[in-house]
């Protein structure tokens, strides 16, 4: 994969963006509207991204990271990223979003009903349970011993693309098989929020699941 569309110019999805084209990937970051909206932060914040209507940018997009604010997902078009390998970065958290009534749901994690929403995308969890703050600081080079693992949740092919790009960006990885996995990424969950290496991870997951 070498193209990544980033949906959301608030806080995440620009150092998400400024990351992966420091790694060598060419990035395309969208908000709701016209891109001129963007432009200057754009040229600031994430220098060699560009700024694109979303439909423009999902369109050549080999992988779409959707890092949209989750009360505004409830009117987010699938028909946008239909066919598309989407990356989830949300986290559905009552305390600090309110009750949000299509993710009120115990018996899926959040990603599954994002899932069950874009039913014509692939969806994978991952880069939702470290702060954005900590996206660009906390990257390490491979095999240093402070490298910090992350989660990636979801079909195994998908997880494995999606994976390398992590990886690329300074991340090992912890795959985990489906997206219903995908809960202990999410707040509350035992990795949430949590510096580990690969082999922490790797054991509090196993922990968990025991």
């Amino acid at each position: 994969m070498t193209r990544i569309a980033v949906l959301g110019a608030g806080h995440v999805g620009p150092v998400i963006a400024r990351v992966a084209i420091e790694a060598g990937y060419d990035v395309s970051i969208s908000a709701s509207g016209d891109p001129a909206e963007i432009e200057l932060i754009t040229q600031v914040l994430v220098p060699g991204a560009e700024a694109r209507w979303a439909s423009d940018a999902v369109a050549d997009a080999d992988l779409v990271v959707l890092s949209i604010p989750l009360h505004k997902f409830a009117t987010f078009d699938p028909d946008l990223v239909a066919g598309k390998l989407v990356v989830d970065t949300m986290n559905y958290w009552p305390p600090v979003d309110g009750v949000q009534e299509l993710f009120d749901d115990d018996r899926f994690g959040s990603s599954e009903i994002v899932q069950r929403r874009l039913a014509r995308s692939t969806v994978v969890k991952t880069l939702n349970h470290l702060g954005y703050h900590e996206l660009a600081d906390d990257r390490r080079l491979v095999g240093s011993p402070e490298r910090r693992a992350l989660g990636v949740a979801g079909g195994r092919t998908a997880v494995d693309l999606v994976a390398g790009v992590i990886e690329d960006i300074g991340y090992d990885t912890v795959r985990l098989d489906s997206l219903r996995a995908g809960r202990l990424l999410e707040p509350g969950g035992p990795v949430f929020g949590v510096a580990l290496s690969r082999a922490e991870f790797e054991s509090t997951v196993s922990a968990e699941a025991a």
